[in-house]
């Protein structure tokens, strides 16, 4: 029987978790790069959670796997073949009684299963794990001053104690890269892994993701997210922030470059509430914004370093006022923020 190569100069990638915010955004980007792309799913039978991934198979060949990051063999389809695996699924479940059962235990098992079907897989080049700042930034340290890079881990002592608001999510995304990061050096995986800032900019998504729901509670009020930004604060040192797009991109780039390895944290933009607030009500007049905050706010304990990836030659294409203009527009669209009465 006769065999068919494929034609020259086609690559495939799989982006696991593709109902997500960055993982559509990444599907998109490798689309338009000339990728075949698999993704994985946990519902396809989801028409609102698959809704923003129809449109983009007219950009080029999409197919979409289930599978489930607790289900062992579930992604050895959707990942063979595949020179590139992007890692970007992450149970999250804030609300959560019991995050080692439905944050941490999935998300260190996801990695394990994502990783024993590279194994099998003959054709991979490299894996992409996408961390989190929460997995770098988290500590009992003073500042304000600090500079965290990749050779920072955070506290999970600290964590562990004292429990804070919301601490099972980055003990999840923690262990989870060290578990990827051991496995990987155990089975010779070439594995890099991206540290993102809090994600914002556009999304393909119908319901706001959480990163821009935190990003934009300063404008719409709503006393969940705005709590949960001012403890990212509190409990990370900063609001750092990446727009998706450049994340997306940085993604790409660090799969293709041959020379990158090891983490890379990628963040674009450090400030903090207060200074968010600021520049808020100057570039948002018509919008009515949160003026009264704790002094414990005032000021950023730390920020996050990008030199590593930008020494590897990559560039930021956008800033804070891109950000939030695309976050305005998105909000806007769906009706989701009014502007003051004059």
């Amino acid at each position: 029987m006769e065999q068919t190569l494929a034609p020259t100069g086609t690559k495939k990638a799989c982006v696991i978790g593709g109902t997500g915010n960055l993982a559509s955004i990444l599907i998109k980007h490798l689309l338009q790069s000339g990728y075949k792309v698999n993704t994985t799913v946990r519902d396809p039978e989801n028409e609102k959670k698959m809704a923003h991934l129809r449109p983009l198979q007219e950009l080029g060949e999409l197919k979409i796997f289930k599978a489930d990051l607790t289900d062992e063999e579930s992604f050895d389809s959707s990942i063979s073949g595949c020179e590139y695996i992007f890692h970007v699924a992450t149970p999250i479940n804030f609300k959560s009684d019991d995050p080692e059962k439905d944050m941490i235990k999935p998300a260190i098992q996801g990695v394990i299963n994502v990783l024993k079907s590279c194994l099998k897989s003959k054709s991979i080049k490299r894996v992409i794990y996408t961390s989190s700042a929460a997995a770098v930034s988290i500590n009992n340290l003073s500042g304000p001053g600090l500079v965290m890079n990749e050779k920072n881990w955070t506290d999970i002592e600290f964590l562990t104690k004292e429990k804070p608001f919301n601490w099972g999510y980055p003990i999840s995304k923690m262990l989870a890269e060290k578990t990827a990061w051991e496995f990987a050096k155990e089975h010779n995986i070439d594995l890099v892994t991206v540290i993102p800032a809090l994600i914002a900019g556009n999304s393909l998504l119908y319901d706001p993701p959480s990163s821009l729901a935190l990003s934009m509670s300063l404008i719409t009020g709503k006393e969940m997210h705005l709590t949960g930004l001012k403890e990212m604060q509190k409990l990370s040192g900063s609001i750092s922030f990446v727009h998706v797009d450049d994340l997306a991109r940085a993604h790409l780039f660090l799969a293709e470059k041959e020379t990158a390895s090891g983490r890379y944290i990628c963040c674009a933009n450090n400030t903090c509430v207060p200074e968010i607030a600021d520049f808020l009500r100057q570039r948002y007049p018509k919008y009515n914004v949160l003026s009264e905050f704790e002094k414990c706010l005032s000021v950023a304990k730390l920020k996050l370093n990008s030199e590593k990836l930008i020494s590897e030659g990559f560039q930021f294409e956008y800033g804070i006022n891109e950000m939030y203009d695309q976050m305005i527009e998105y909000y806007e669209s769906k009706g989701l923020i009014k502007a003051i009465e004059s």
